[in-house]
């Protein structure tokens, strides 16, 4: 099959071709935010905290509609390896047929829980009706952003890493563009204020899935979606929900940590519960290159395990590691370098920006150690094994960091809390690689 030099290729250009293109749309996937934060920003401060607010939601949906297109990703990407194409496309039917299930379901249980979950963290009339103006109608895409995902997943398991980049920069174009547009009213649009933000991004969701579709007809992939398929069936179901859940546990735990970490900031002041939805905006741009490497390096984890290939997987790992430390001494470098210029991107009151390059610059303490538990996760989801991945995430999005947070907030007040996020990281990292090890000493691997 085509997809044989995944096995073929060396290393590091093997690495570095699967993952350049998906640092460029991590890129573009986290300015998608960014954009709207920016634009949102021109309207109030108001505005940005009714985003701030929305934010763990609104990355529950897509680590629901991530988690699980990673067990489609990593389950097609091994019987792929293994020149098993009924099951390929079996895996690809049902999963697509789940995810949007799902989407649908996000759609009806957010719009439902937003008033409540918003009353829990801010009794600012403005900034919850702005929060809800907002969600309301984000939401609605959730179906569009979990069936984008799918077909991501689906052309980076053979390999088309280039595609995957494109369609993103396509739905990221037209959602710059009409931000402005559809928020400030220009041109034949109605000034639809923090409603046209939500707006613009949902469109340009769409873009993206129209532009995987076409691409998936003018250039079909060795993965079919059939009708025949499309009932469920045990083992299939079961190997996508194994990654797929925990997978999503991994990236919905941020959602957890930050509503946790809201409750903690909201007794000091909302500007550090501003400082700490802004800091997540940035780092999500900041860790993208590495995040990049490691979705570049999940479909060749699994094709490899798939095909026998243990060395590789090994060689796989450990250069990516490499990598990826690489780029989080450059995002430390810049955070120290930047930070005032990166939120006044935000917000213009000296007051925020002060608190927060305080923020960045003890978080980023632990970037590079970081990179130890990032690089650990990916490779365990890319070989299908969820649960030890699972294991790092836990500890590093609840088990050290809120304890943590909490006791240090008493002793030393808000800046505690961004203290935390340093020393999770490096008691985090050691477990991390002690639970990498386990899983190869009891071949779980191998």
């Amino acid at each position: 099959m085509e997809q044989t030099f995944m096995k073929e290729k060396k290393i590091l250009p093997l690495v570095l071709s699967m993952s350049l293109p998906m640092v460029i749309s991590m890129a573009v996937n986290s300015l998608y935010n960014i954009v709207d934060s920016y634009f949102v920003a021109k309207l109030s401060e108001d505005a940005m905290t009714a985003l701030a607010l929305v934010y763990p939601i609104q990355n529950m949906i897509n680590a629901i509609a991530i988690g699980f297109s990673i067990g489609i990703n990593a389950s097609a990407a091994y019987f792929l390896g293994a020149n098993d194409s009924v099951r390929t496309s079996k895996t690809a039917t049902q999963g697509t047929f789940l995810s949007l299930l799902h989407g649908v379901a996000l759609t009806v249980l957010s719009i439902a829980v937003m008033p409540a979950f918003l009353g829990m963290f801010s009794s600012d009339d403005t900034v919850i009706k702005m929060a809800l103006e907002y969600s309301n109608r984000a939401f609605l895409f959730s179906p569009v952003i979990a069936l984008t995902l799918v077909y991501e997943k689906l052309f980076q398991a053979v390999g088309k890493m280039k595609v995957s980049m494109l369609c993103m920069m396509c739905g990221f174009i037209a959602n710059i563009i009409l931000d402005p547009l559809m928020i400030f009213g220009i041109g034949f649009f109605p000034a639809m204020g923090i409603a046209g933000a939500a707006y613009a991004t949902g469109i340009g969701q769409v873009f993206s899935l129209a532009v995987y579709y076409l691409c998936s007809k003018i250039s079909p992939i060795p993965i079919k979606i059939e009708r025949k398929y499309w009932k469920p069936e045990k083992n299939i179901t079961a190997r996508l929900y194994s990654v797929g859940i925990s997978a999503t546990l991994t990236l919905a735990l941020p959602s957890l940590l930050i509503s946790v970490l809201n409750g903690i900031l909201a007794g000091f002041s909302e500007t550090y519960v501003l400082v700490l939805g802004v800091y997540y905006k940035l780092q999500t741009f900041i860790y993208l290159t590495a995040n990049g490497i490691i979705q570049g390096i999940r479909p060749l984890m699994g094709y490899n395990y798939g095909a026998g290939e243990k060395e590789r997987v090994q060689k796989i790992f450990r250069t990516s590691l490499a990598l990826t430390m690489g780029v989080m001494v450059i995002g430390t470098f810049l955070s120290w370098l930047f930070p005032a210029s990166l939120f006044g991107m935000f917000t213009s009151n000296p007051q925020t920006i002060k608190i927060g390059v305080t923020a960045l610059h003890i978080i980023s303490l632990g970037f590079v150690v970081s990179a130890v538990s990032i690089t650990c996760c990916g490779a365990l989801e890319g070989l299908g094994k969820g649960t030890p991945s699972l294991c790092i995430s836990l500890l590093r999005y609840a088990v050290v960091i809120i304890p943590a947070a909490y006791i240090l907030s008493k002793f030393i007040g808000a800046d505690g809390v961004w203290y935390a996020f340093c020393f999770t990281e490096f008691v985090t990292a050691g477990l991390a690689y002690i639970i990498y090890k386990k899983a190869l000493e009891k071949n779980i691997i191998l």
